[in-house]
């Protein structure tokens, strides 16, 4: 494999700080990168720096020739005067304009051959295609929209489109499942692994890393440590690293200690005359020990106690103007229990969290709250922060302490249980990371206690670190707690329960984490398929009924349209019924929920549907035939 750039001895400052320290990583041609480190680790700057938007203080950064290099940031910036189709087209303005170029060349020119090599190449003549499929499948808003009439989340969408519709050489991705339910993300995840070229990827999504990577990066203390293998393979390398690294310092602190007894005898020492024995001493104590990440630990302020009744739903729907959401929603939430919300964009996850909260009415049915039950609520839209402002003043307003369950501590060690360092804790907060300022908003709107929490999307822009501990505050948290989130791992790291959008309306519970739901709801739907398939095949017509047809038909000819329909039309059955098989074949599949767990929602839809036209198409054949009949005995 060729090296398409290399990165050689970079280094990037704020301050006296280095993000990146003289540190070197070449990628080759068609590798599946994932880049992990904490926030303020320097993992956008590096990527600004390989997409050419950012040039290093120190050192090189070669690329291939003609190198075509797609971008998603974190913070994308959309044409505001422009339509989202018109946005999206943009991605691929170098194909584009290749195009223009082979149209507006003679046919006998040199280049001609060439551009249409290029363009060949690049797929540029099924672009509008590859627009209507991306669109799509990212549930993406209509196309003539404007972009300023666009929420964050379709904005995202448009922008993650922008990126892959031009099949560039080398993609990176910054946080590309942000506000992506799971079908879109499963599609994103398919789209990578059909990728001919190299990408590289910076996620906090641990099993989108598992599914798309082959080989990790991790951005540590300025250096670059490199981990074959997914993410699940990087924690075990990592692991090992450590301990490796662990056993090196505790041999180097037995020699200094042995050494240390040594020289402190002085002149008697000196005697001996074994002056290396001091260089080497020297040399020794001077090197600097592995680097050890510490994790504070992030505490959600103990709540108050609840009473006997928490929060009581009984028969509870949701419209939208003539649009119902979902409707005959009952249950019962119970102290103790860690309740993941999940679901399709769309159906009312959201609306349910506003629902419990009375910020919305009930269009139907009731929610009864307990009189000890006290609600905090964290929205997707968040808080505004002043961007002038530092950490420290952004969660004191004024004050000096906070309450921490019956004790008061002083915001700064309050701060410091969200991850944040002396030296962050008075950062404007205009220099902080997108972690950073989630974590930010968290500590704000934490510090006013509460029984049962609600988090609508927590985990977009945590990064990893972060989210572990997240998810242990979460499970330690003695209240309850209902959070929304598309993120397979935290769900099953956190829940006690699911609540499923699954469409029509409806909202299954079930008890256990995501998965669990998942291998029911897998089985629900096998069993629901060999229920169903026997009647369309035994409903098969062998001899259609003349005189029934008689009666309807009063020996009327088959027309012309009908005649050709009637002669494609087992075709038509053979076709939809093996569509049938081929999705009852991947449910039956022992590897489905590695390759299709995010899928059952969609894979069951397509299978009932694919049933249904089953059954028409017989119904369809056996009145075509039953014409036939009638016309020919008259």
């Amino acid at each position: 494999m060729s090296t398409i750039i290399s990165a050689s001895e970079i280094t990037v400052r704020y301050g006296d700080r280095a993000v990146l320290d003289s540190t070197t990583l070449g990628i080759q041609e068609g590798e599946r990168l994932g880049l992990v480190g904490r926030n303020g680790a320097g993992k956008t700057t590096f990527l600004r720096i390989l997409a050419g938007l950012q040039a290093p203080d120190i050192g090189e950064v070669s690329r291939q020739r003609d190198l075509v290099v797609s971008y998603l940031p974190q913070d994308f910036m959309l044409d505001a005067t422009k339509s989202v189709a018109e946005n999206i087209r943009d991605g691929a303005t170098h194909v584009l304009g290749l195009i223009a170029e082979f149209e507006s060349l003679p046919h006998d020119s040199k280049r001609h051959e060439e551009l249409e090599h290029r363009i060949t190449a690049l797929e540029g003549w099924t672009l509008d295609q590859r627009v209507v499929v991306a669109m799509a499948r990212l549930n993406c808003p209509a196309g003539d929209r404007r972009v300023d009439s666009l929420s964050g989340g379709e904005k995202r969408r448009v922008a993650m489109c922008r990126a892959i519709v031009s099949l560039p050489d080398f993609l990176i991705l910054d946080e590309p499942t942000n506000h992506l339910d799971p079908e879109s993300i499963e599609w994103v995840a398919e789209f990578l692994d059909d990728f001919h070229g190299t990408f590289l990827v910076v996620t906090h999504d641990r099993y989108f890393l598992d599914r798309v990577v082959k080989r990790m990066i991790e951005l540590s203390d300025g250096k670059f440590f490199s981990h074959d293998g997914n993410y699940t393979e990087y924690l075990l390398a990592k692991a090992e690293r450590q301990a490796a690294d662990a056993t090196v310092e505790h041999k180097r602190q037995m020699f200094l200690k042995k050494e240390l007894a040594w020289v402190r005898q002085g002149p008697r020492a000196q005697r001996s005359k074994q002056k290396d024995r001091f260089e080497r001493y020297y040399d020794t104590a001077a090197q600097a020990g592995p680097v050890i990440e510490e994790d504070v630990e992030l505490c959600i302020p103990p709540p108050p106690q609840l009473g006997n009744r928490t929060v009581d739903v009984e028969g509870l729907g949701m419209s939208i103007g003539n649009r119902k959401l979902f409707g005959g929603f009952s249950f019962n939430f119970a102290n103790g229990q860690r309740i993941g919300v999940c679901g399709r964009n769309g159906l009312g996850k959201t609306t349910l969290l506003k629902a419990i909260i009375s910020q919305l009415p009930p269009t139907e049915g009731t929610v009864k709250t307990g009189q000890l039950t006290k609600f905090n609520y964290v929205d997707q839209a968040r808080l505004q922060l002043n961007e002038e402002n530092t950490v420290l003043d952004e969660v004191a307003e004024g004050r000096e302490f906070v309450q921490w369950g019956d004790v008061k501590l002083t915001v700064r060690s309050y701060l410091k249980r969200f991850l944040f360092s002396d030296d962050r804790i008075l950062t404007l907060v205009k220099k902080l990371s997108g972690g950073e300022r989630s974590r930010l908003l968290l500590a704000r709107i934490l510090k006013s206690g509460g029984n049962f929490l609600i988090l609508d999307e927590p985990t977009n822009d945590l990064d990893l670190p972060t989210l572990r501990v997240l998810e242990e505050a979460l499970v330690a948290f003695p209240g309850v707690v209902l959070v929304v989130s598309h993120d397979r791992y935290f769900l099953n790291r956190v829940c006690t329960d699911i609540l499923a959008f699954e469409g029509d309306g409806k909202i299954a519970h079930s008890v256990g984490d995501y998965d669990y739901y998942l291998e029911k709801r897998q089985k629900a739907a096998v069993a629901a398929s060999r229920k169903t398939t026997e009647a369309p095949v035994a409903s098969k017509p062998s001899a259609p009924a003349p005189n029934a047809a008689a009666k309807t038909a009063k020996g009327r000819k088959l027309s012309f349209k009908e005649q050709r329909e009637l002669e494609g039309i087992e075709a038509q059955i053979h076709v939809v019924e093996a569509e049938v098989t081929r999705i009852e074949g991947l449910f039956a599949d022992p590897e489905f929920f590695r390759k299709h767990a995010s899928q059952v929602n969609q894979l069951t839809d397509d299978l009932d549907a694919s049933k249904a036209n089953v059954v028409k198409l017989y119904a369809r054949w056996e009145q075509l035939e039953a014409l036939k009949a009638a016309s020919e005995s008259a």
